[in-house]
């Protein structure tokens, strides 16, 4: 059984930082994209940051310059720094990974159950 736990997040005020982080337990062979998501009240999930197996990045245009995506393999943990903190970044924050598990030949997307992150102005 494969799980993504993510934990972090909580109630911070305008400007201020929060570090999320997702743990990808169980028989794991490979991860290859592993990233962030977030959804709103009322609104669709939307793509934050990811990293690639090779340490490429990604961002939302919303978030550059702000958040830091990293990840250690060693631990099949990825992390998000938050700095500069704004309420429209409150929301559900989901991590999302595509893995092989171990002995195994196929690919496949996993979320988790989320964390939520409230920013308060």
């Amino acid at each position: 059984q494969v799980r993504l736990v993510e934990s972090g997040g909580g109630l911070v005020q305008a400007g201020g930082s929060l570090r999320l982080s997702c743990a990808a337990s169980g028989s794991i062979g490979s991860i290859n994209n592993i990233g962030w998501y977030r959804q709103a009240p009322g609104k669709q999930r939307e793509l934050v940051a990811i990293i690639s197996s090779e340490g490429n990045t990604n961002y939302a245009d919303s978030v550059k310059g702000r958040f830091t995506i990293s990840r250690d393999n060693a631990k099949n943990t990825v992390y998000l720094q938050m700095n500069s903190l704004k309420p429209e970044d409150t929301a559900v924050y989901y991590c999302n990974a595509d893995l092989r598990r171990r002995f195994g030949s196929t690919w496949s997307n996993y979320w988790g159950l989320g964390t939520q992150v409230t920013v308060s102005s």
